[in-house]
């Protein structure tokens, strides 16, 4: 139960719901934030640490991308390294109550990549859904709606550096407690193994601006695995 708990608390720190302050503690100390006309004007992409997604990699996922240096990811979905052995007893914690808790909209949480090792608060988290899903656009709009407290979101299609069409959302999400708001964004593509989002949250704007090159580094490396 305990590594179970410490699983959920990791996980989930910085991704939805009022009062989040992404693992660390400490409240946003944003207290503006806007969200700019094209997420496709910030452009600069951070150095490549290692790649995620592919078959014995920190994160197996439908998508492979490279993670920015410094920044660690692990698997959210087993919380364990890979081809470490599955424990039933913490498979089945917090039951109906863990599978709310690392589920937003249609998609499952499945890996964050944490951005502490490389001096930032906050992470980069991949999601994905089930074959068969809705399509990019669709499940990108209902992860955001299923999502409280968030404004001025904004949309737009792209192509990522491997060749796979996406589509992209800034938004800001409010925490009604702290009476703060922050920037947030996200994109989703169609893969045949189904839906998969990649979400940048971070303590506060500032956090999310200083770790947008290794979201712009997935952007313009993911390819379908």
């Amino acid at each position: 139960m305990a590594a179970g708990a410490a699983l959920l608390t990791t996980a989930l720190s910085g991704c939805a719901g009022p009062g989040r302050t992404d693992g660390t503690g400490r409240p946003s100390t944003s207290g503006t934030a806007s969200v700019s006309a094209s997420a496709s004007a910030s452009a600069e992409v951070g150095p490549s640490g290692g790649t995620v997604g592919a078959a014995g990699s920190a994160c197996e996922l439908p998508v492979r991308f490279d993670i920015a240096r410094h920044w660690k990811a692990k698997s959210i979905a087993a919380g364990k390294e890979p081809g470490e052995a599955s424990d039933k007893k913490d498979d089945t914690l917090g039951g109906a109550l863990a599978d709310s808790l690392l589920r937003q909209g249609p998609v499952t949480a499945a890996c964050e990549i944490d951005a502490k090792p490389a001096g930032n608060i906050g992470f980069l988290r991949v999601w994905t859904g089930r074959t068969g899903d809705a399509d990019a656009g669709g499940v990108l709009r209902a992860f955001v709606a299923a999502e409280d407290n968030v404004s001025k979101a904004k949309y737009h299609s792209f192509t990522t550096g491997g060749g796979v069409s996406a589509v992209e959302v800034e938004y800001l999400w409010t925490s009604e407690l702290l009476e703060e708001t922050k920037k947030e964004s996200a994109f989703a593509v169609s893969t045949p193994d189904g839906p998969v989002v990649l979400h940048l949250g971070g303590m506060d704007t500032e956090e999310h601006e200083e770790m947008r090159p290794a979201y712009d580094l997935a952007k313009h490396t993911l390819e379908l695995a």
